[in-house]
């Protein structure tokens, strides 16, 4: 496999992670992978995982030739606490890529944003580094900074928070 062909495996893991998939097959030429997460208990119901984005994480000109039935997973694993009421109504910036994150431009430079910060829509708040290509994360949405999430160089995944942030 190469670097591309990785990349897209760890983007597909993560879309079967977030929408509940407890078990997943793919047959694709002289490709076989077969996903089951831990404690997940799997149901007959079909999971809510887009196929178009599968086929265009693993290239859209080869179509997998034989997907196994999907399954959603409603293990206790899976299940998130219900938001705190301090965070009622604070925005979330996520990470739109898998990476690693940094807060600052370079190494003892300043943070791009802190927590009190005031930010613009639009406004860099930190790089997410994928394959060696720095890639700058803005804000999307304008407001005061409550929370980072994540330290500098921490790995993160797609879909990750990285920052709260209470709109103004």
């Amino acid at each position: 496999m190469n670097a591309a062909q990785i990349q897209a495996l760890k983007e597909l893991i993560e879309l079967l992670k977030q929408s509940e998939i407890g078990e997943f097959s793919l047959e694709q030429q002289d490709l076989k992978v077969s996903l089951k997460f831990s404690g997940a208990e799997v149901s007959n119901a079909a999971g809510a995982v887009d196929l178009a984005q599968v086929a265009r994480l693993l290239g859209a000109a080869q179509t997998p030739a034989h997907v196994a039935p999907v399954h959603a997973s409603h293990g206790a694993a899976h299940t998130q606490p219900p938001a705190a009421s301090a965070d009622a109504g604070l925005h979330t910036v996520k990470s739109p890529m898998v990476g690693t994150f940094y807060e600052a431009p370079s190494p003892g430079a300043a943070p791009f944003a802190k927590v009190g910060d005031v930010v613009e829509a639009g406004q860099v708040l930190c790089i997410v580094e994928a394959m060696k290509l720095m890639n700058e994360i803005e804000s999307d949405a304008a407001g005061e900074v409550v929370q980072r999430l994540v330290s500098s160089g921490q790995p993160v995944e797609y879909g990750q928070p990285l920052f709260l942030i209470r709109p103004r």
